[in-house]
């Protein structure tokens, strides 16, 4: 596997990624898929001040791992929240581990102080995931995204002071 940043012309295969979470989970708030165009214009503004990192696989991209700013407002500046998605057909096989520690490497070289992920609820694999990385539950808001015909709760789990 190859861990390596996200160039441009990963956009495609990771809308494919992304899109399959769209269409069939609660995992994103999203509801319509997005274009290989309208992803590589988001990838391209993230990566501009962040990590963002795809993994892999002899030419294919099993998955990636990417820092936003948290909030808008200047005192927030050192508080990112993170997003990871692994292709569906490749979970359980590391890759989400691998790609993460290798992301937190590079925040290393950055000024982020908090790491925040948000995780639509429920997603027991998710949350197992995050708290192993060490991460802890901060928050819960109930009911506060509507997809798939059902209310969708909304947790946040944080890590300080990794690196």
């Amino acid at each position: 596997m190859n861990i390596r940043k996200v160039e441009l012309n990963d956009a495609a295969q990771i809308a494919e990624i992304y899109n399959y979470y769209i269409l069939n989970t609660h995992h994103t708030f999203e509801t319509e898929p997005l274009s290989a165009d309208e992803m590589g214009e988001r990838t391209a503004e993230t990566s501009e001040n962040y990590p963002f990192l795809v993994a892999e696989v002899d030419g294919e991209i099993q998955g990636y791992v990417y820092a936003a700013q948290f909030k808008l407002r200047q005192a927030y500046k050192h508080s990112v929240e993170v997003s990871i998605y692994v292709r569906n057909q490749a979970k359980q096989k590391g890759i989400g581990s691998e790609l993460y520690e290798e992301f937190l490497e590079e925040l290393q070289e950055t000024d982020v102080h908090a790491l925040m992920a948000g995780i639509s609820l429920p997603n027991e694999a998710s949350v197992r995931f995050h708290e192993k990385l060490g991460y802890q539950k901060v928050a819960h808001f109930k009911e506060v995204g509507y997809k798939l015909g059902r209310w969708v709760d909304v947790g946040f789990w944080e890590m300080l002071n990794r690196f």
